[in-house]
């Protein structure tokens, strides 16, 4: 449940420097997109260190619980938190990662069912694992998938248009 604190201290504390005056930071949706990046980065990079082999004892039979399945799943989830990043590709990354957090969960399942522990500790269990996913899925939805909601025909999560002043033509002198 690392995943789970790191997520929630980096939006709590993205906000606060938004509150400071981080325009990107300013809304709480700019908050919870940069702390999925920071939790997709922390997670993605875990695939790499010696948490693997715990990794790959989760998945499921009939898939394959060889490294290179979890080598994968880490790449995937820091290009996801790329992503996110980047305003033409956030809406792809982030289906993207949806699909990824679905299918991953059933690894979490069978730890949390095989009793395999993770980091030495006893696998979360699916009472509260479950809703974490779900968590997860609907921080993603909100932050790149879902359309901003909409004020006077703008966009909010956009800084309001000034209208061109009108100005009156021009009388030609005879």
């Amino acid at each position: 449940m690392v995943s789970l604190f790191v997520l929630l201290a980096s939006f709590i504390i993205l906000r606060g420097v938004g509150l400071l005056g981080v325009e990107r930071l300013s809304s709480w949706r700019g908050a919870g997109r940069g702390a999925l990046v920071i939790m997709f980065l922390f997670t993605g990079t875990s695939h790499f260190t010696s948490m693997k082999y715990d990794f790959a004892a989760m998945i499921p039979d009939p898939l394959p619980n060889d490294l290179w399945v979890i080598y994968l799943t880490g790449v995937f989830e820091i290009a996801g938190a790329i992503g996110l990043l980047i305003p033409q590709t956030r809406k792809l990354a982030g289906i993207c990662l949806i699909l990824l957090l679905v299918a991953m969960f059933s690894a979490n399942v069978n730890a949390a069912l095989n009793e395999i522990p993770l980091g030495g500790q006893d696998p979360t269990p699916l009472w509260l694992r479950t809703p974490t996913q779900l968590l997860y899925i609907g921080m993603v939805w909100w932050t790149s998938v879902k359309a901003p909601a909409k004020e006077d025909g703008r966009r909010r999560d956009r800084e309001p248009v000034l209208e061109q002043e009108q100005t009156p033509p021009r009388q030609s002198t005879p």
